[in-house]
Formats: C-alpha cells, structure tokens, sequence
C-alpha cells in the first residue's frame, strides 16, 4: 500500500503532519533548494518531540543539496542519522562522484544507517542507472523526485511508462520506493496504480501550492483523502 510522505519545515508543522495522518514526517527546508537540510539541532529537537507521542510516524531527514563529494557526502549523512531520525535522504545529481558516493556510503549502510537515495527526474536521463550500485552498498530505498521545482513536476519530466519501469528496477533490488516532485492532488489517481511505497508532497500542502508558505491543514487533508490512509505502528 503506497503510504503519503509530508514534508515539513518546522517543529509547528512537523505536529500538524501528524496530526492530519502523514505516514513518514520528513525533515526539509524547501527555501534552501529542493533537498533543504534543517539544522542539526534542529533534527534533534523534532525527534525528541516525536518520541513523546505514543504512536508516531517515520521521520526521514535530507542532508541539503551537496555536491556529489564521497567525503562531504558521508561526513553529512552520518551527521544526520547520528540526530535519531528512522531514514536519511541524500539526492544524487550526476555531475561530480554520485556513484562514488555511493559507494563511499556502504559502510555507514553496513552499519545500519538506513539511506534513501534521491534521483532527479529532470536531471537523470535514466534514473535507473544507479539503482543496482545503491542496492549493493546496502541503501533502503530509493525515490524519484525533482530538483527544479519551478520546471514543472514529476509527471512533465518522465512518462508514467518511466515512472512503472524505475520501480520496477528498485523492487527488483529489494528498495523501499518513492514518488515525489511537485506533485499536485490531481497526480495522485494517475501515480497510486503504480503502487510506490510512498508518495512525497510538499507545494501540494501549501495554502496556494506555495512550497515555500506554510503547511495548510485543509490541503493536508484532501491529499490524505486521496491517498488511502496506513496504519501506524509504534
């Protein structure tokens, strides 16, 4: 069952998620680029607040839009996961090293950090390419998003026909899967018979489809509406 993604961007909007039945509250600045990293304290803070809840979703973390660096890469992904937050997502462009970094990630893979790796729709001509270095270094999963969020969302990019083969290859290699990238309450219909393991919002929960503005709970709702709700475990 696909499960929906909110991305929130303060400690306010990280309860108002959960609240309106968001199934992984995901940790991200959408001011400081389309994979904004919160501060680490940041990070700290929101997870201490989740424990507190007697039942709580997932929280996954980005690191921010760094160059594809193995050693900044590593460096900030274990930075993160260090925070207590349950995945760390880390996109890959393809200039510079992405599948160096990916690589240099085994080890804290290894080690149980749990890894999403986040492919560009509209930078990746085959955003496939990666996904058999990502499983074999031990990542969790692997998601399809967009970096320029004003350049249309992720059904103007790639054909449903790419969207069902790019999941395809990731189960095939055993990968959590995920949909995101501007992606709009009408998508939802054309991207469930898909079945990603989660669908990503953020401008789609915004008053006025700003992605920048504050998380609006009547849009919360009708995008959880839309997407047929999963229990949460503890």
């Amino acid at each position: 069952m696909t499960r929906l993604l909110a991305s929130v961007a303060s400690l306010e909007e990280l309860t108002l998620a959960a609240r309106g039945g968001a199934d992984i509250l995901d940790l991200k600045d959408p001011k400081t680029g389309a994979l904004g990293a919160w501060p680490l304290d940041g990070i700290v803070r929101a997870v201490d607040t989740a424990r507190q809840w007697p039942v709580r979703a997932p929280l996954s973390a980005t690191v921010g839009d760094l160059p594809m660096d193995p050693v900044a890469v590593v460096g900030r992904v274990a930075e993160t996961w260090a925070c207590g937050v349950d995945y760390v997502k880390i996109g890959l462009i393809p200039s510079g090293d992405p599948a160096g970094c990916v690589a240099a990630l085994g080890p804290e893979a290894r080690r149980g950090t749990r890894i999403i790796a986040v492919l560009f729709a509209d930078l990746w001509t085959d955003p496939g390419t990666l996904l058999p270095d990502i499983a074999k270094a031990g990542f969790a999963g692997a998601m399809l998003d967009t970096a320029g969020k004003g350049s249309g969302g992720l059904l103007q990019h790639k054909t449903k026909d790419e969207l069902e083969r790019f999941l395809a290859q990731a189960r095939s290699h055993g990968l959590l899967t995920g949909l995101a990238g501007s992606l709009r309450l009408d998508d939802i219909p054309a991207l469930l018979p898909l079945a990603p393991d989660y669908l990503g919002f953020r401008t789609a929960l915004c008053a006025g489809a700003d992605r920048g503005g504050a998380l609006d709970p009547a849009a919360l709702a009708a995008v959880r509406n839309a997407v047929p709700r999963q229990p949460l475990t503890g």
